[in-house]
């Protein structure tokens, strides 16, 4: 008896591959996900807030982008925008990679501090860009934040923090170390004020950063998938006997364990930070409509 495929119709244009599909599309037309690998397109991807359809994958926003679509429109006034990294110890090529930083972010740094309405709440708003050198905290970062708390302080105006870092930035040595107490210290002083602090954790939130400002605060939100966590996966492996599980240091793993109180999927963030400052504050929220309604 001839087998079956004997009898079937085969079609002579065989599926393209993946790869080759996005070859062929135009810059800028499509992405691919980086955790299903299926193909976007680029319009459908800015629309859902640079979420996958399919998969449901957060990816990484700009610091331009967070505030865009968190903060009500026109609300947002940068502050502290002069200040910018130096060079104390001479580090290796730690001045051109600063320069490159900064060409190809438009900032002066890896985080942004201003102040801003969501839902016509007042906040004092802070967030990290991981496109600067991995959100890594130097001098320049660390002021930042104890200078957003101390802003908060002074404007009686409760402060949220988007984090997104690989650490502490090794070219400053102790000095970027140093930022961990500093931001600490600065985080108490905004709770010996009685104001609310929200951290938000996004992709990655690590080491010094999580050891520090972004485990302070009053309530710990984070994105789907984010990662979170001290030492990366690969260093827990090294030190130990037993393998990670698969879900290890992600927002999940973490809630789990009680290390942060609640994932907010990134389209939600808006109205649950304007829910929350509303109660926390005892200030109305007002409905602005579009996103942040």
């Amino acid at each position: 008896m001839p087998p079956d495929g004997w009898f079937r119709r085969k079609s002579k244009f065989a599926p393209a591959p993946a790869a080759q599909i996005v070859a062929q599309v135009p810059d800028g037309v499509a992405i691919k996900c980086a955790q299903c690998s299926e193909i976007i397109f680029t319009k459908d991807f800015e629309k859902n807030l640079k979420v996958c359809p399919h998969c449901g994958s957060h990816h990484r926003l700009t610091a331009a982008e967070r505030i865009a679509y968190t903060v009500d429109e026109g609300s947002w006034v940068e502050l502290f925008a002069n200040l910018r990294s130096v060079d104390p110890l001479h580090f290796k090529e730690y001045d051109s990679k600063l320069a490159k930083s900064v060409q190809v972010t438009g900032l002066g740094d890896g985080f942004v501090v201003g102040t801003a309405a969501v839902s016509g709440l007042p906040l004092v708003l802070g967030v990290s860009d991981f496109r600067f050198m991995g959100g890594s905290m130097g001098s320049v970062a660390g002021e930042k934040v104890a200078r957003a708390m101390e802003e908060g302080i002074a404007r009686r105006l409760p402060v949220v923090l988007f984090t997104a870092s690989g650490g502490a930035r090794m070219q400053e040595g102790l000095l970027s170390l140093m930022q961990m107490a500093k931001t600490s210290a600065a985080a108490a002083r905004l709770a010996e004020a009685k104001l609310p602090y929200i951290v938000v954790m996004t992709d990655a939130t690590m080491a010094g950063v999580l050891a520090s400002y972004a485990s302070l605060g009053d309530i710990h939100l984070a994105e789907p998938g984010a990662l979170i966590g001290f030492a990366g996966a690969r260093v827990v492996a090294q030190a130990t006997v037993q393998k990670p599980p698969e879900d290890y240091q992600t927002a999940e793993w973490q809630l789990g364990r009680g290390q942060i109180d609640s994932i907010v999927p990134r389209r939600d963030l808006p109205q649950t930070l304007a829910t929350l400052l509303s109660l926390l504050t005892g200030r109305a929220s007002v409905n602005t409509g579009g996103l942040n309604g």
